[in-house]
């Protein structure tokens, strides 16, 4: 029963972090919104969490088989592969919506998260090597939830700037 409970408290914190990552990207566009903040809260605490939590053991599955070296690398590429283009869409889209911009989401959405995921490539690749490869699994998704909550910060200017 207690590995429940830290369960749902990871969860928690993790949704926490996002939605912390994406107050302060929205106070940086002027447009801090109670009601996105829980969305991305919500959003964080249940889906990221399950996804993330799930993908990052499958990982850790699928290359328990390879030597130490290749294992280290191909952990961080296939964490890199997940947090893709549509994925940093899909997290754009998901805000639109929770700030009530359903409107304002269109293909120029996709384009900002193919030139944002591109321009990060080398700042990711390092974040996922030390997630992947110097966390722990059961603290995997925490370090992914803070880089992704500071990458949420970039992520919202970007759809600005690109």
């Amino acid at each position: 029963m207690q590995v429940n409970k830290y369960k749902y408290f990871s969860y928690l914190v993790g949704g926490t972090i996002y939605m912390t990552g994406d107050m302060i990207a929205s106070f940086i566009n002027g447009e801090p919104d109670l009601w996105r903040s829980i969305g991305v809260f919500i959003v964080g605490s249940t889906i990221y969490a399950y996804e993330i939590k799930s993908y990052f053991i499958w990982i850790d599955k699928k290359v328990h088989v390879l030597s130490a070296t290749n294992r280290k690398w191909v952990k961080t590429f296939l964490a890199l592969l997940y947090f893709n283009p549509l994925w940093i869409a899909r997290h754009l889209c998901i805000v639109y919506l929770v700030s009530g911009k359903g409107d304002q989401i269109s293909s120029s959405l996709m384009h900002s998260a193919l030139i944002s995921f591109l321009i990060n490539i080398p700042v990711s690749i390092i974040a996922n090597y030390i997630i992947q490869n110097k966390t722990p699994l059961e603290y995997r998704f925490w370090a992914s939830a803070l880089f992704s909550g500071l990458m949420a910060v970039y992520y919202s200017m970007s759809s600005v700037w690109f």
